[in-house]
């Protein structure tokens, strides 16, 4: 049994075939874990961003002394912008679909 076949399937791809600005995280995380960080980059441009915010969550859950929500709106801030723009980047100007 591989990772993959744990991998939830994209509602959005299922329903009207086309990808939402969050296809290709679970793959590019994936690959993270196994060390292949360019093809990460390449799947999915804002896998690290999406992972340092996840890890700032976490932290928030576990040192309740300090207080992490401007990091949290900033990373999440970033991270809405890098996948919208490479959203838009590969369906525009690579034509993938």
């Amino acid at each position: 049994m591989k990772a993959e076949d744990f991998m939830l399937p994209c509602p959005i791809k299922k329903f009207f075939g086309i990808d939402c600005f969050g296809c290709g995280t679970q793959r590019a995380i994936l690959m993270v874990f196994e060390g292949r960080f360019a093809e990460a980059f390449h799947m999915f441009p804002a896998v690290y961003t999406v992972l340092l915010f996840f890890a700032t969550v976490i932290l928030n859950f576990v040192d309740r002394k300090r207080n992490y929500s401007n990091i949290l709106i900033f990373l999440a801030i970033l991270n809405a912008i890098i996948m919208v723009t490479s959203y838009f980047y590969k369906h525009l100007f690579l034509n993938i679909h």
